[in-house]
């Protein structure tokens, strides 16, 4: 990738976090202004960022008609949002669909809980492959040399005291995970949430995606959080079934 690329795309990212002065981000990127600046003006003209009257840089328009686009393109969202906005009325919890994609996990939806206390999470986001229910049933789906390979490259970032900790451990969860068709988060990534997901597959058989529900603890404990499986099972499953999945495979 050239250096342009690579600093436009760094520039994007920065900017995803908030809004920056052109200072900050020459900074980000250890170039001088003027070289930021070229890079921003390219960026505008495209409608990638735009500058507000403060002089301070945003993400533009152009960014969220591309992001829709790559939504559109992904049908899986589109079979599944019935079910899901289902399922998110039924429990009033947070609901997500969730992809593997070049060795990560990311939530290509989401539906919030009707409670006060929601989720800090947001389409796009990448979920961390070694204490998310999502991404334990996408990698637990891969194939064997696959799931080894992705696991042995995992940066075991600990959360919490739950947080699962080496490959080996994780290896021994995505081996659970295949016998009894779910994965959970218990207070893994964040100690005050419980997850539960479940694999969404299509025609191949293979998880296409995976759906989850999760709640904080002081909303429901954890018992309760496990007795919303029937419901998550019953949505996945009918989303399989509509993906084309058949019935013995979902």
């Amino acid at each position: 990738m050239s250096q342009t690329v690579t600093r436009a795309l760094r520039l994007l990212t920065e900017l995803g976090e908030g809004d920056r002065s052109l200072e900050q981000l020459a900074h980000v990127l250890d170039v001088h202004k003027t070289t930021a600046l070229r890079l921003l003006q390219s960026l505008e003209e495209a409608r990638f960022v735009y500058r507000d009257a403060g002089y301070r840089y945003h993400l533009g328009a152009g960014l969220f008609a591309l992001s829709s686009l790559a939504l559109e393109q992904r049908g899986i969202r589109h079979t599944a949002a019935p079910h899901l906005a289902e399922l998110n009325a039924e429990t009033g919890q947070t609901v997500h669909l969730a992809a593997y994609e070049g060795g990560e996990v990311v939530y290509i939806d989401k539906y919030d809980s009707r409670h006060p206390v929601r989720m800090y999470s947001r389409i796009g986001l990448r979920a961390a492959l070694h204490n998310t229910a999502v991404a334990k049933v996408l990698l637990a789906d891969l194939p064997e040399a696959e799931r080894r390979r992705v696991v042995e490259g995992v940066e075991f970032t600990v959360h919490t005291p739950h947080t699962i900790t080496s490959p080996e451990a994780l290896l021994a969860e995505l081996d659970k995970v295949t016998a009894q068709g779910w994965a959970e988060d218990h207070a893994e990534h964040e100690s005050f949430i419980n997850c539960i997901a479940a694999p969404i597959r299509d025609a191949s058989g293979r998880a296409v995606a995976a759906a989850s529900i999760s709640v904080p603890d002081v909303v429901l404990p954890y018992e309760r959080v496990l007795e919303l499986l029937p419901r998550l099972l019953a949505a996945t499953r009918a989303i399989s079934a509509d993906a084309g999945s058949p019935p013995a495979a979902s």
